[in-house]
Formats: structure tokens, sequence, C-alpha cells
């Protein structure tokens, strides 16, 4: 990362949070990250409730974007509270995310390679989830480009909601989940095999898992210690839609 682009970006980040201290209605924060070039190394520290890194159509001073656009990116995230989200865009060939969320009733929404301008290869996002209520979305890149994507998700807590949708070409996905009501959508769908693991402790559970490479071999492992709740799997090698 040049210098200019340091300069840059942390004078956007102070800005955005003299900015936020300044409404006379909020006292949350709001972070706006515009990054474009060859590569960078992102790190986002957030403390407090009610804050906010965006885009995808993010609200209160209307904010917009969180927009990283590079052939390799690495993002840091530290949010620590309640009621805050992470939104946004990523646009990279190879793209590390290391995502720790701690606190209640937090919204992460990411889209990594959304336009399909980029391969998404060898992905590597790894998201640590503690508390309750919040809710998870991660979409990883398009017509199977994903190759060797490694997902891994550790989530503790009661009433979480975790939705992550692949397209991968041989990619891992793995969640640890603990706790009870928490509810579970993955959608992994391909060129080439994918593998899903879900570890899980809790009551009230709700499982629902899609695998549909086409013409390939999927892979999946559930292993769940509970009481109630419902659990669908969908498998089919012809890479036609399926549901539950």
């Amino acid at each position: 990362m040049n210098n200019k682009f340091n300069n840059m970006f942390y004078g956007t980040v102070m800005l955005a949070f003299l900015f936020a201290y300044s409404l006379s209605y909020s006292d949350d924060n709001e972070i706006y990250v515009d990054q474009a070039g060859a590569s960078a190394s992102i790190d986002i520290e957030q403390l407090g409730a009610g804050n906010l890194v965006g885009g995808l159509n993010s609200s209160a001073g209307s904010m917009t974007p969180f927009d990283l656009d590079g052939a390799s990116m690495s993002l840091d995230l530290n949010l620590i509270g309640d009621s805050n989200k992470f939104l946004g865009d990523i646009t990279s060939d190879s793209f590390t995310g290391i995502f720790d969320i701690d606190g209640d009733s937090n919204q992460y929404t990411i889209q990594v390679d959304p336009n399909n301008a980029n391969s998404a290869d060898s992905s590597n996002v790894n998201v640590d989830i503690d508390g309750s209520s919040n809710t998870m979305t991660l979409d990883l890149a398009t017509n199977a480009l994903a190759s060797s994507a490694d997902i891994d998700t550790i989530v503790q807590g009661s009433s979480n909601t975790v939705h992550i949708d692949l397209d991968v070409d041989s990619g891992t996905n793995y969640i640890d989940l603990d706790g009870d009501s928490n509810t579970v959508d993955v959608v992994q769908s391909g060129y080439a095999s994918g593998y899903f693991k879900l570890e899980h402790d809790g009551n009230n559970r709700s499982f629902d898992i899609d695998q549909t490479s086409t013409q390939d071999n999927d892979w999946l492992r559930i292993t769940s210690s509970g009481n109630a709740g419902s659990v669908c799997v969908q498998q089919n090698d012809q890479g036609s839609s399926v549901g539950c």
C-alpha cells in the first residue's frame, strides 16, 4: 500500500469519526472506505453501540460506500458493541478477511465479487461472532469462480442467523455453532466439489443446507447435539436448484 493511499484512507476514517460526533442527533460513529488499487491491507476497529461501516445501502448519514477493489485485499475488522452494522462490497481475486464481532443485535453483510469482475480465488474468510441476535450474510463469488475458497465461522450465543452463499470450485466451509435458537442457511453451488462441515451444540436449531455442484461430488458433515428444531439437507449433482 503506497503512502498516498495510506494518508487518504486514514484521513477519511478520521473525518468520518469527526463528522459522526459533530451530529446533534446521533452519537454513532460511521466509517466510509472506498479503495481501488492492486492491493491493500486495512484494519478497522469500532467500539460502542449503533456504529456503522457502510455501504450496501447504509443509512444514518446516508453512508456509501464500503467498497474495496483490487487484485489482493486484506481486511481485519474488530467490532465490539451492540446494534452495529458492517456492510460492503469487495471485488478481489484473492481476499483475506478476519472479522471479530462481539456483542448483540449486530448486522454483518458482505458481498465478494458480486459482479463477476474477478475470480475470487483462494478467498480466506474467518468470522468469530460472540453474542446473541446477530445476523451474518456472506455472498462469495458468482459463476463458480471461487476456487479453493476457505470459509471458517465460529458463533457463540443464541438467536443468531448465519447465511452463507458460495459459488465455488473446490471450496471448504466450516461452521462451529454453540447456543440455542440459532439459524443456519447455506447454499453451495458451482462447477466442482464443495465441502461443508457443521458442528453444533444447542436447542431449537434450524438448519437449511443446499449443495448443487454441477456434475461433481459434494460432501457434508453435520454433528448436532440438542433438542427440538429442524434440519434439511438437499444435494443435487445436476446443478439444479433445490430447496427444503
